[in-house]
Order: structure tokens, then C-alpha cells, then sequence
């Protein structure tokens, strides 16, 4: 029988949890993973906080404040530099290195470990959101989420899409070199499309049509509607679902073991 033929070994009953807890091991040694996804976006927070004028009401924001605006923001800063900056390196630094190609050949598949990955790197994004939201309230006064299920729907959505982007970045490069060139030159535009340079809500109206086709635009818009207290959009829930199936079948295309 050629090796091509050979069947693959049966999964191992509790395989996949014990490839999480390894990965969540290394990936708490990892410092400036955990700074970038979970202290930074918070500490963007406070900084611009600091900044009198961005906590006194404008009438140009309906009464809201800059850093009312911020919160939602910071929310989707952490899941751009995790799933962007952060999961995609350590993807292809396992492809470049032949492990995901020798646990083909194992009980242990290589998706137990993209998983994980994908699981870690959601989690550290929920935990940053709940930080973001704390400090946002106690700090500077801003209201929680006037719709939480909406709230978190959309959260979910905008998390979803923004790790199947990364899933993607992963998938089209072959080292970890282009994957840190692809990853930054995605992670900018994702930025703007997020609003971190300027609130979506205060761009001009045909930049704000614009963004809001991307999936980040779409969250944000999702995001402010359900922190104003109404249930988002079903088009941008509809654009950020669309987008999330879209890459993870284009990740699923072109993303190889080895």
C-alpha cells in the first residue's frame, strides 16, 4: 500500500482539548500578543480620554461624546490586531516548520490546532471587549450597550468575519515573512474601515456608504446602532455574515498543510 493509500490513524478521544491547553500555554508566554489584543485597545481608551475635549458633548455627534464613540472602537481594534496581527504568523510559523504536515500523519489533526488557535484568539478579543466596556463606564462615564443581544450579535458577527480574514491572510502565505507583510498591508485599511483614524458615523456620507460594504465598516455601524440602544441593521448583520462566509471559504480554498 503507497503512502498516499495509507489510511489516516483514527482521532484520539481528547485530542483536540489537549492541543488547547498546550496552545493556551504558549500562548500566555507570549507578552506582546497579550499587550497588542488585550492591554493596548484599553490603553488607546484612556489616552484619548485624557483628552478634555473628547469628553464634553458635541452637537455635530447628537449629543454623544468622542469617546462615547471610542468604545466600540477599542472593541474592534482587539479583534483586528488578534486576528490580523497576531493568529496568522503563528499559523503559517507552524506550516513553515512541517508540524501541521506531521499531525496530518497523526490521531491529533491539524485542524485541532487551527481551532485552537481560532478559539484562543476569540477569547482574548471577548476578554479585551469586556476590559474595553469596564473602563469605558467606570473611567469615563460612556453607557453600556443600550441592546446587549444586539450587542453581542453583532460583536459575534464582526469576530467571526475578522477571523475568517485572518484565516484568509494565513491561507495565501507561505512564510511567515509575507504573512507579516500581508497581515500589515490588510491591517491599516482595516483600521480606517473601523474608524480608529475617524469614526465611521463622522466620515462623509458617500466614505460612510463605502465603508460600510467592508465588514469592518458594517461592525462598527452594527456596533454604535446596538450601543444607542437599537437592535443593528439586519444589512450590515447581512454584510458581516456574507463576508464571513465568503473568506472562510477562501481560506478553506487555498489554506495547505504544507
Amino acid at each position: 500500500m503507497t503512502a498516499l493509500a495509507r489510511p489516516r490513524p483514527a482521532a484520539v478521544k481528547g485530542s483536540a482539548s489537549a492541543v488547547l491547553a498546550s496552545e493556551a500555554r504558549l500562548f500566555l508566554r507570549d507578552p506582546a500578543a497579550l499587550f497588542w489584543i488585550l492591554v493596548f485597545p484599553t490603553a488607546l481608551l484612556c489616552v484619548l480620554g485624557a483628552i478634555p475635549s473628547f469628553r464634553k458633548p458635541s452637537p455635530d455627534l447628537d449629543g454623544l461624546r468622542v469617546i462615547d464613540l471610542y468604545v466600540p472602537i477599542t472593541v474592534l481594534l482587539a479583534m483586528i490586531t488578534s486576528a490580523i496581527q497576531s493568529m496568522p504568523p503563528v499559523l503559517t510559523g507552524y506550516r513553515e516548520r512541517g508540524i501541521l504536515r506531521r499531525m496530518s500523519t497523526t490521531p491529533v489533526r491539524p485542524g485541532a490546532l487551527v481551532g485552537a488557535q481560532i478559539a484562543l484568539h476569540g477569547a482574548a478579543v471577548a476578554v479585551s471587549a469586556l476590559l474595553a466596556l469596564a473602563v469605558g463606564r467606570i473611567v469615563f462615564g460612556v453607557a453600556l450597550p443600550g441592546h446587549l443581544p444586539g450587542y453581542l450579535v453583532a460583536f459575534a458577527l464582526a469576530a467571526l468575519a475578522t477571523l475568517a480574514l485572518g484565516g484568509t491572510v494565513s491561507a495565501v502565505s507561505r512564510t511567515t515573512k509575507i504573512t507579516q507583510a500581508v497581515g500589515s498591508a490588510v491591517f491599516f485599511p482595516a483600521m480606517f474601515t473601523a474608524g480608529v483614524w475617524l469614526p465611521v458615523s463622522v466620515m462623509p456620507d458617500t466614505l460612510q456608504r463605502i465603508v460600510h460594504l467592508t465588514p469592518l465598516g458594517a461592525a462598527a455601524r452594527a456596533l454604535d446602532q446596538a450601543a444607542a440602544g437599537g437592535w443593528p441593521s439586519w444589512t450590515h448583520l447581512g454584510i458581516m455574515a456574507l463576508w464571513t462566509v465568503v473568506l472562510i471559504a477562501a481560506a478553506r480554498r487555498w489554506f495547505t498543510w504544507e
